[in-house]
């Protein structure tokens, strides 16, 4: 197996999480970049010691035939999005994820800016996300988010794909969410009732009973025992300016099958339950899959698909293996998703 990219690290006080969609013509910029980003994070890592910054980097089913030739990750496709009977889970764009995280708000801005400036013309930004550590691990409906995240060998399998896609053992996929919570409907319900739709105690993070867990709770809606696990690095976020309060969730997995058995039970329902409660309260903004490539993958990226090779001769007449393609057609004119802070100013 291939080191992986630490998505096996725990969580830290400070994210930044940067969604790309390539620009037509950028390919060979961002085959530069993809290949100088580990020793970009060295060096601004070394600049703010004791930060741990770390940076993981997840490339889309589109943007992987724009970009390389040769084998390609066996279940890579893109986010099939879900329309519920109540609630849908919307596909938004995203070629490129960028998940920074350290120690300290100031690396992880540092490292967004100069990716930021690496990919000025050659792709856009769609969405940037500033995540932060809330109390002991909560969100901002109150509750401890995580606790049943595999730990050890589990974490391992559940997170890391094996020999059975040799080719690309040690890698991921990964799937990411934008959820904002409607806080005052929330308050407006007693703390038993929000335990109710969650499955748990707000407290003191118990597990309720199987009497007490209604099946349309959060955790009965996606019991482990029945989807499979997962690794996940959720964060909050918000902007008190905007009133917007929310969850960046992120899911890691050895396959996507996983999370996409989760997603169509939270929306499209269980045997026992028409949805996951919980999406009263938080909405679905944005929706996009990628495929995390294990560490070394950076330092011989695959060959260019050859068109994008032959436009990216140089000046001196030398080429320089990069990819090519067309954008990803579901971005605005300006590159925003249109929605809330995700507009471009």
């Amino acid at each position: 197996m291939g080191e992986p990219q630490p998505i096996l690290e725990p969580l830290t006080p400070a994210a930044i999480f940067l969604v790309a969609t390539i620009d037509e013509g950028g390919e060979a910029a961002v085959r530069d970049l993809l290949a100088e980003l580990p020793g970009l994070r060295r060096s601004v890592g070394f600049r703010v010691p004791g930060s741990g910054l770390v940076c993981i980097t997840s490339i889309g089913a589109t943007a992987w035939d724009r970009l390389f030739t040769g084998p390609k990750p066996a279940e890579l496709h893109e986010f099939p999005g879900y329309q519920g009977p109540q609630h849908q889970a919307p596909v938004t764009p995203g070629d490129l994820l960028f998940h920074i995280k350290a120690e300290t708000q100031d690396a992880c801005f540092e490292l967004a800016m100069t990716i930021g400036d690496r990919l000025a013309g050659a792709a856009t930004i769609v969405d940037q996300t500033v995540g932060f550590r809330y109390f002991e691990q909560r969100d901002l409906l109150g509750f401890v988010d995580g606790t049943e995240n595999p730990e050890g060998q589990l974490a391992v399998t559940s997170g890391l794909i094996g020999e059975e896609d040799a080719e690309f053992a040690g890698g991921s996929y990964v799937v990411v969410q934008k959820y904002l919570h409607n806080l005052g409907d929330w308050r407006g319900i007693s703390v038993e009732e929000q335990q109710r739709v969650i499955g748990r105690t707000k407290l003191d993070d118990y597990e309720l009973s199987d009497a007490d867990k209604p099946a349309n709770s959060h955790v009965a809606v996606n019991d482990q025992d029945d989807n499979g696990t997962i690794v996940r690095a959720n964060m909050p976020f918000g902007s008190v300016a905007d009133q917007e309060f929310g969850t960046y969730y992120i899911a890691y997995a050895a396959s996507p099958s996983i999370p996409d058995l989760m997603l169509r039970r939270m929306f499209l329902g269980t045997g026992e339950a028409d949805y996951d409660r919980i999406l009263d309260f938080s909405t679905a903004v944005t929706g996009t899959q990628f495929f995390t490539p294990p560490a070394g993958f950076f330092d011989a990226l695959p060959a260019a698909p050859a068109p994008a090779a032959q436009e990216s001769v140089s000046t001196n007449g030398t080429a320089s293996a990069n990819g090519a393609g067309s954008p990803n057609g579901l971005a605005s004119g300006d590159g925003s998703l249109g929605i809330g802070t995700l507009k471009r100013s």
